[in-house]
C-alpha cells in the first residue's frame, strides 16, 4: 500500500489501538457492562490504575466530538468557555460548610507553604470566587453564564464499569449568575433546553427526573438519565402522565400528579441541573449592585458527565461482541477497506483514491484499513467490533463491468453493492448524523 496515491488520510496500520484478549482486573469480580469489556479490549481505553484509565485514540475522537456537540449548543445561549485550575484551595469549600460533608470523597493534597488544596469534583467555590475577586459587577453584565469541559475528580470508594463510577471523570460544568431568582429562573429553562438539544443530537432515549440536590444544594434540581440494567440509579415513572422521579426523593408508589402507578428502572445519571439561589454567592461574595447596595448573585449550576455519556450509549447500542455509537459519534464514520496483497483486484486499488475524494467532498470521517495482508473478512471483523458505522470494501466485485464497490452498514445490519459512481448519492440519502 505504501505506493498508493493517498496521502492525508488516517490509516489504520499507524494506528494505536492496543487489543487484548482478556480484561485484567484487581479482585475476580463479574463483569456486567458489555461496553467496559469491549472498551478495553478493542484498545478505546486503558486501566492506568484502579478506578483512572486513558482514552487511547479512538476513544478520545469519540469524546472529542461529544465536545463539540456541547460547544455548539452552549454558543446558542450565549455561554462563555474557560477553564479553571485543577485544584481548589480548601478554605473555599470550608467558607460554604461543604469541605466536612465531602472529606472522605476529596483528593486532598498539601504545597510546600502547608497550603491545601483539593482535586476538584465540582467547581461552585473556585468560580464564585472568581466572580467576588474582580469586584461587585454591573447589572449589564447578565445573564452570566460560563462553562468548562475539564477533568474531574472523586475519591470513589469501589470503582467499577470503567467511567460509570470512576474516580477520574470527564464533565462539562456550567455556571450562571442572574441578579434575581426571575431570571435565574429564565436562565434554567434556557439550559434545560439546551441540554434536552444535546440529547436528542445524541439519539438515545433519555429520562428527565426531579433530582436529589445532595450536597450540591438548590431549589429546584432536574437529573437526566439513560436506562440500562448497569446504572445505580433508580427513576421512578408514571406511563400516564410521564411524570419521573429519582427513587431516592419519592417513597410512595403512586404518582402525585394523576395517582397512576409509578413504576422503577434502574438507570445512570448522566447529568444533572442545580437552581442554587444565593447558596454559595453569598458565603463567597458574589454580588451584583442593585440600587447602589451590594446583593448576592442568584446562582445555577449544570452538569454533564460526558465519561458517562461515552460509556452508557455504547452499553445502550452495543451487542455482547461489537461496540456500537451513534453516527455523529463514532471514532470514524466510514472504513475503506482496500484489497488484499496478491489477490486479483489488487490491481485495483486506484479506486482507492477515486473512493476518498467523494466522501471527502461529503464531509465525510474516513479511516483507511490499508493492512493489506489481512483478509478482508478479517479487516471487516475488526471494523465492527470497533463500531465504524459504515465499511466501503474494494473486493472482487470491483472486477466487474462496471466496477461495483460493496458497502456495509453496521448498525442496521444492511449492505449492498453500488457502481463507484453512485457513492456520493447514497450516502447524500443516508442519515449520518445520528
Amino acid at each position: 500500500m505504501s505506493s498508493m496515491p493517498v496521502q492525508s488520510v488516517k490509516k489504520l496500520s499507524h494506528l494505536f489501538q492496543p487489543a487484548t484478549a482478556t480484561i485484567a482486573t484487581a479482585k475476580k469480580i463479574e463483569l456486567s457492562s458489555k461496553s467496559y469489556e469491549n472498551l478495553v479490549k478493542y484498545g478505546l481505553i486503558k486501566q492506568v490504575t484502579n478506578g483512572m484509565y486513558a482514552f487511547l485514540p479512538l476513544g478520545l475522537r469519540v469524546i472529542n466530538k461529544l465536545v463539540a456537540l456541547v460547544d455548539v449548543e452552549m454558543e446558542k445561549i450565549e455561554a462563555q468557555k474557560m477553564l479553571l485550575p485543577a485544584l481548589t484551595p480548601t478554605h473555599l469549600w470550608k467558607k460554604t460548610d461543604r469541605f466536612k460533608d465531602n472529606t472522605n470523597e476529596l483528593f486532598k493534597v498539601q504545597d510546600r507553604s502547608h497550603r491545601q488544596y483539593i482535586l476538584s469534583p465540582t467547581y461552585e467555590e473556585a468560580i464564585c470566587s472568581i466572580i467576588s475577586s474582580v469586584g461587585t459587577l454591573s447589572q449589564k453584565m447578565f445573564p452570566l453564564r460560563l462553562y468548562q469541559i475539564s477533568t474531574k475528580w472523586r475519591d470513589e470508594i469501589k470503582p467499577r464499569l470503567g467511567f460509570l463510577r470512576s474516580r477520574e471523570f470527564i464533565m462539562k460544568d456550567l455556571y450562571t449568575f442572574d441578579i434575581d431568582e426571575e431570571k435565574a429562573k429564565e436562565t434554567y429553562a434556557s439550559v434545560s433546553e439546551a441540554y434536552e438539544n444535546i440529547f436528542k443530537k445524541i439519539g438515545i432515549t433519555y429520562v428527565k427526573a426531579i433530582g436529589n440536590p445532595g450536597s450540591i444544594g438548590g431549589s429546584i434540581t432536574h437529573e437526566y438519565h439513560y436506562l440500562s440494567d448497569i446504572g445505580e440509579d433508580v427513576v421512578c415513572r408514571c406511563s400516564s402522565c410521564q411524570y419521573s422521579i429519582n427513587k431516592t426523593m419519592h417513597k410512595e408508589s403512586h404518582c402525585p400528579d394523576c395517582k397512576s402507578t409509578l413504576k422503577e428502572q434502574n438507570s445512570a445519571e448522566i447529568g444533572h441541573t442545580f437552581l442554587l439561589n444565593t447558596k454559595y454567592t453569598e458565603p463567597l461574595d458574589a454580588a451584583v449592585r442593585i440600587n447602589n447596595k451590594p446583593t448576592p448573585l442568584v446562582m445555577g449550576c449544570f452538569g454533564l458527565g460526558l465519561s458517562r455519556i461515552f460509556t452508557v450509549m455504547v452499553e445502550l447500542l452495543s451487542t455482547k461482541t461489537e461496540l456500537r455509537w451513534p453516527k455523529n459519534l463514532a471514532p470514524y464514520t466510514v472504513c475503506i477497506i482496500a484489497p488484499k496483497a496478491g489477490s486479483k483486484e489488487e490491481n485495483s486499488s486506484h479506486y482507492i483514491k477515486d473512493i476518498i475524494d467523494i466522501l471527502t467532498q461529503l464531509n465525510m470521517d474516513i479511516i483507511l484499513d490499508d493492512r493489506t495482508y489481512l483478509t478482508i473478512g478479517n479487516r471487516l471483523m475488526h471494523a465492527r467490533i470497533t463500531g465504524f458505522p459504515y465499511v466501503v470494501i474494494v473486493g472482487k466485485s470491483i472486477l466487474q463491468s462496471p466496477p461495483l464497490i460493496e458497502i456495509h452498514d453496521i448498525n442496521n445490519s444492511r449492505n449492498c453493492k453500488i457502481p463507484l459512481d453512485n457513492l456520493s448519492g447514497y450516502f447524500s440519502k443516508e442519515d449520518t448524523t445520528i
